[in-house]
Order: C-alpha cells, then structure tokens, then sequence
C-alpha cells in the first residue's frame, strides 16, 4: 500500500455560494404517503424496520427545482394503541449511515413500545441520492484534498455538493415530518447528530417536541478544529485501554501495568508494520522498574515517562526511514486501537488481538463502499461549512503526519486545522448557529467526562447554546443510549415521557462484551462514523 493510499485511510481513521439557504421559501407542504417496505440489507437494519422512499428538493433555495430521493427508515411502536410519539434519531458522523441506527442502539423496551423510531438517512450517502466521487491517490490531489473530492463528486453530479450541508439535511428531516403527518417530533442526536438535531431544533423550534443530545459536539468547532480538538483525547484513552486490559492480566496475559501491555501492543503493531508506532506509552508504574535498580525507581520513573513521547517517535522515524515499505498505518492492530477507543465495548477484542487468542475479522464486502461513500461526504460537508481559519503554518506537521510517518491519531487534526483538507475548496454556506429559540420543552444532553470523540469542555459549549438539562455520566465512552445503561436509560425514557428528568450524574455503562469476544465477532469501534 502506498504512502498516498495511506493518506486516504489516514483520513477515514479521523476519526467530519455564501447564504445559499438565507432567503429560503419552504416547498410545497403536500406530500406522496410514504410506502414502507423492507431495506436494503446493506444498511444493516433489523427485519422489523421498515424503509420508504421521499422526494426532497435538491437546492431548498429552489424548492421548485430537481428533486432528490432519501430513504427513511422505520422501527414502528409495538404498541401501536398507547404510541406516545415519533423519535427521530441520527447517528453522527458526517457520513454516518442512519438506516439501522436503531438496530445498532438497541433501545428499551418502553421506548421500542412506545415510540415509532425514524432515521432519514442523510443526503448525499448509500439509499439517499449517493454521491460518485471515484478515487484520486495522487500528490496533487493530496496537496488539494478538499478540491480534489469536491470536483469529482462535482464531475458526476453538477451542482449537487454545494447543497450537502447540515441545513439541508435538517430540512430533508421536516419535509419527512410533514409526508408522516405529524405535528411535532423528537430528535435524538448523537455525536455530530446532536449538531444537525440542534440546527433542526433552531429551524422548527414550534415542530420540535424534546430533544435528546448525546455526546455533544462543540459548535465552535465547526470544522477545521473540531478533529484536532480529539487528538490528546485520544492518546489518553488508549492509556486508559492498556490500564483496563492489564487489569486483566488474568485473561490476556499481557502484563500488569499500562507500559508493560503497551510494550507488547507495540511489539505487535511491529510485527504487522514492520515499524514501531509513534504513539507514546502509558506512564511508567513502580510495577514497570527493573528488579536491580529498585533503589533508584522515582530516577527510572521520571526518566522514562520524560523521553517517552521522544523515543516512540525517534525509533518510528528511523524504521520508516529504513524499512522497505515499512509504515505503522499498514497494522490493523493499529488502525483498530485507535477505532476502539471511545468503546470499551471494542476494548476486549482489541486486547484478544494483541495477546494473539483472536484474529483480524474480515469485512464485510460492502465495507470499503461505504467507508468511501462516508468519507466522500463528510469532507464535503467539512469544507463546505468550515468556519475556522487554517493555520499555514501547520502545513509541514501535517504533511509529515500523513505522508511520511502516517500517523492515525494526530494526521487527520494536523490536516484540518493546517487548511489541507479544504485547500481549494472554500466555504459555500455559513451553518445555522444553533441556539434554544423558545422550545417548549428544555433540551435533554448527556456527555461522558473522558470522551475523545466530543470532549466534554466542548461539549458544554452546545449546553450553554441550547440551555440543556445535563446529565454527565462517568468514563469516557462516545455515546451513552443504548449500552444497558439502566439508570440513564430510564432518565432519557423518563424525558421522552414527561419532558424532564431529576438525573443529573450516572456512572459509565458495563462493558458488555465477553472478555474473549468469539472468533469473527465485530466491533463495535467506528459505528458513528469517521471522526463523531
């Protein structure tokens, strides 16, 4: 695999005209009723949900124009005689696929009785007018990475991608309200779902019944910051990984303290690179000490955890340097780690696969599709929508990151906020800033302490514009509903219910996953998507 092929996965691991929809006029409000049938397998949806397809206008600035056809997804009430409401839900991402988001969550039974569960999938991706963009790995392409996509999707769609923004999405939402015939709706959001619920929310606070915010992002952000923002998140779960795994000693067998599963990560990730990862160690315990030199463990300790970052990056440089082909992003270990650490539901099949009692699964044969499709459109969606101004002077960092030692966990940050990833490609609309416009019932957010994905400082940001009841929930997983969480399960259900709830702290979900997951079982690393 190439160095510019690498680029691409970097980009994937990543872990999202001016006042084109100012002077909207909103399109005509009759619709054709939805007709439900069964979806298309590669979305992944139980056989209890339902799809149906909707005609959207295209450009809303020119509702009378071409139209678009979005696939929406239905897990009807099971008590359809005592239903309560609709909720609609969407994963994050950009580029997350929403068709079987309520099959992935696995809500409680008193939601899934009670409320019929809505996904519209977002435009742009696989069952909604799906953008073709091809594949470009060239060093022209990387240095115009932003343009370089744009004007392919372009090519095959004239006119398309400039109306790929989360305004529109927000709106495909109300004309799929207006063809079921309801009056209002709740929206559950998750990681950047949480933005497009809350621009929904500000757009049709009199539409908008509650309003479930989980694992918020920072609006701030939005784009060229928001990926960086993750970086030092990240490196600290993955310590937090290798504590929890050698707290399993017992099982995996890879040591007792953080640096000493670390070693044997690394000695892995090596083996499959053919390079060490640049990704610095845990601190150093007393644990990790040499027997002879116990005497002097604090000047070992502190010497150790003062040259860590140098060393890691120091031994990767010189073995990319020297190795034929050698390149940490080629370890699936590797790529993976990374994938898993906002999930400790992830954190078991990693540490199998590093103590070798399981190997790689292999993808499904849709995966790259939609992984590219996804990819195609978050960028477009990034570039499009950016806000923040690049900083040039990022520019080598971020093509050494990328291009010479691939480093998933700081290249794609480096590659934003540098102004990479949307050179050639300038903002085509302004985002709606998304603010509590008088909604009847006060916003319900739940955000982990230790969350990479959505940082809990930022997330803060989006409680202070949406004046959110919050609840805070221990650990740092991404994405709260749906994890047996049984005290925050009933809290969101007790808001779906009544419009508010006391709960305000939760301790983190169990980890629910075998501790030796059986051979061939998924993670569920990734699941919202590339960087949310």
């Amino acid at each position: 695999m190439s160095r510019l092929r690498i680029f691409g996965a970097i980009c994937v691991a990543a872990s999202l005209g001016l006042g084109l929809l100012a002077s909207v006029t909103a399109p005509p409000a009759a619709a054709a009723p939805l007709v439900w049938g069964a979806c298309d397998p590669i979305h992944g949806a139980s056989k209890e949900t339902q799809c149906a397809t909707i005609r959207v206008p295209r450009d809303y600035a020119n509702p009378g124009g071409p139209t678009i056809a979005i696939t929406v997804s239905r897990l009807p009430a099971r008590d359809q005689a005592n239903k309560r409401g609709v909720l609609f839900g969407n994963p994050g991402g950009p580029g997350g696929d929403a068709i079987g988001l309520f099959t992935a969550l696995a809500p409680p039974a008193a939601l899934r009785d009670n409320w019929d569960l809505i996904a519209v999938q977002p435009r742009g991706l696989l069952g909604a007018t799906p953008v073709e963009c091809g594949l470009d790995t060239s060093l022209e392409a990387v240095l115009s990475y932003g343009k370089s996509i744009r004007d392919r999707c372009e090519k095959q769609a004239p006119g398309y991608t400039r109306t790929l923004t989360t305004e529109a999405t927000a709106r495909d939402i109300e004309e799929t309200r207006k063809a079921l015939g309801v009056n209002k709706v709740s929206l559950y959001g998750l990681s950047y779902g949480t933005f497009l619920m809350s621009t929904y929310a500000t757009l049709f606070p009199d539409r908008t019944d509650r309003l479930v915010l989980d694992s918020s992002m920072n609006p701030d952000w939005v784009w060229n910051d928001v990926i960086a923002e993750q970086t030092p998140h990240y490196k600290a779960r993955v310590n937090a990984m290798m504590a929890w795994i050698a707290q399993h000693d017992n099982v995996y067998h890879l040591g007792s303290t953080p640096l000493a599963v670390y070693t044997k990560w690394s000695d892995r990730v090596t083996r499959e690179a053919g390079v060490p990862p640049s990704l610095a160690g845990p601190p150093a315990q007393v644990g990790d000490v040499p027997p002879g030199i116990k005497a002097f463990a604090r000047q070992y300790i502190d010497g150790v955890n003062l040259t860590a970052k140098a060393r890691a990056q120091a031994a990767n440089l010189i073995a990319t340097l020297l190795v034929p082909n050698g390149l940490q992003a080629k370890s699936v270990l590797y790529s993976l780690t990374r994938q898993a650490a906002p999930d400790r539901n992830s954190w078991p099949y990693v540490a199998a696969l590093t103590a070798g009692l399981r190997k790689p699964q292999t993808p499904p044969k849709t995966y790259e599709k939609i992984l590219a499709n996804g990819q195609n459109l978050q960028s477009l969606i990034l570039c499009n929508e950016n806000q923040v101004a690049p900083q040039p002077a990022l520019t080598p960092a971020a093509l050494y990151a990328n291009l010479v030692v691939a480093d998933l966990f700081s290249g794609a940050g480096l590659l934003y906020q540098s102004g990479l990833a949307c050179a050639g490609a300038p903002p085509v609309t302004r985002p709606v800033k998304v603010a509590n416009k008088g909604l009847a019932v006060q916003p319900l957010q739940i955000d982990s302490v230790d969350d990479p994905q959505t940082p809990y400082g930022g997330a803060l940001v989006m409680q202070r514009a949406m004046r959110s009841h919050l609840i805070t929930v221990g650990g740092g997983d991404h994405g709260q509903f749906g994890r047996k969480n049984k005290p925050l399960d009933d809290a969101i259900v007790e808001y779906l219910s009544t419009g508010t709830t006391g709960l305000r702290s939760a301790p983190q979900a169990p980890i629910v996953t075998p501790l030796l997951p059986p051979q061939g079982a998924r993670t569920a690393a990734g699941v919202q998507g590339s960087w949310s």
